[in-house]
């Protein structure tokens, strides 16, 4: 699982910018795959650098919240218009909810198990937002898969601190943490730390002991998500989640039954590993893996070399300017 912040705004990409993103995206996307493979698209679209520094030579603001959105939007427009073994169910808002219908519409097109293919979208968004509770709420979930492949951007939003987080999972289970702002606590079941919670949480819910502590917990808990999941017995942590019903307060309130009663606590770290950006609007630069976005950057200066056209030149332009900015340490 990966991570990156960016500052929360409001607004869409004009229409003319749209379409001229959706031009250039439509050409490197074709290299890459030519070039690289289906599978080596999907590694980099999950990697927040890439799929930020993607966003950035398209033209859009580097530090907007709307750069996940509209990037996704511009990438579901390029492949699922072409006969690629790509394609992209989801988005933002009532889009996001789209996503088991889309899947199953685009499913058979690369050959691809449909159902297992839902299943692991409503389970991204379940650890996203309610096994990892880190005061960001999804709205924006969108699943980039082929055939055998696959991997969930999703993106949440904290109003309070105007910033959204980009979250990248991916069928290999690689993960690695971006974030521009690292959380005091949070509620990380995600964690190998948790391991221990996780497991007394499923005893606890698959024997019922529950119920002997309802009196002692919110009233907001979902008692009877909690009853179905008793009878349902799930048997591991992942299918406990898919119950439902089984919600954030609902999952904290099992969490907190193992670190109270049982003397299983669960890791309240923010997984954020190191601050990335490419620096504030007050023009306070905040601290930057360059090393990580020049491989990026070289990355598709490589894959826009292998077409000398004129078109390309603008982006070059950008890329050079973004690693400028990189090494300088000043804001775009």
């Amino acid at each position: 699982m990966r991570f990156i912040d960016l500052p929360l705004h409001t607004g869409h990409a004009p229409p003319w910018l749209f379409k001229r993103m959706v031009k250039l995206a439509e050409c490197i996307v074709g290299i890459v795959i030519e070039e690289f493979g289906e599978s080596e698209l999907l590694n980099r679209l999950s990697d927040p650098i890439f799929f930020q520094a993607f966003s950035n030579v398209l033209g859009f603001d580097w530090n907007s919240s709307g750069s996940t959105t509209v990037l996704t939007a511009v990438l579901k427009e390029v492949l699922n218009s072409k006969d690629y073994g790509v394609k992209v169910a989801g988005g933002k808002g009532s889009n996001a909810l789209k996503t088991p219908e889309e899947i199953r519409n685009l499913a058979e097109k690369v050959d691809a198990d449909a159902e297992e293919l839902v299943r692991i979208s409503r389970l991204a968004a379940k650890l996203d937002n309610v096994a990892l509770q880190d005061g960001y709420d999804l709205y924006h979930h969108a699943i980039f898969f082929t055939k055998k492949r696959w991997c969930v951007v999703q993106q949440g939003m904290n109003t309070q601190l105007k910033l959204a987080r980009r979250y990248h999972l991916n069928s290999l289970e690689d993960q690695n943490i971006i974030s521009q702002r690292i959380e005091n606590e949070v509620l990380n079941l995600v964690s190998d730390k948790s391991e221990g919670c996780r497991k007394v949480i499923l005893d606890v819910v698959r024997d019922g002991d529950f119920k002997r502590f309802r009196a002692f917990l919110p009233k907001r808990v979902d008692w009877k998500a909690l009853e179905v999941a008793y009878n349902l017995q799930p048997e591991n942590f992942e299918e406990l989640l898919l119950v439902r019903g089984i919600g954030k307060r609902t999952v904290r309130a099992l969490a907190l039954i193992s670190e109270l009663i049982y003397n299983t606590p669960y890791d309240k770290t923010d997984p954020a590993k190191f601050c990335f950006a490419l620096g504030g609007k007050d023009g306070v630069p905040y601290p930057v893996d360059v090393k990580t976005y020049d491989e990026v950057i070289e990355f598709l200066k490589s894959v826009l070399s292998q077409r000398r056209l004129d078109e390309f030149r603008t982006i070059y332009k950008r890329l050079a300017q973004v690693q400028a900015s990189l090494r300088s340490g000043s804001p775009l």
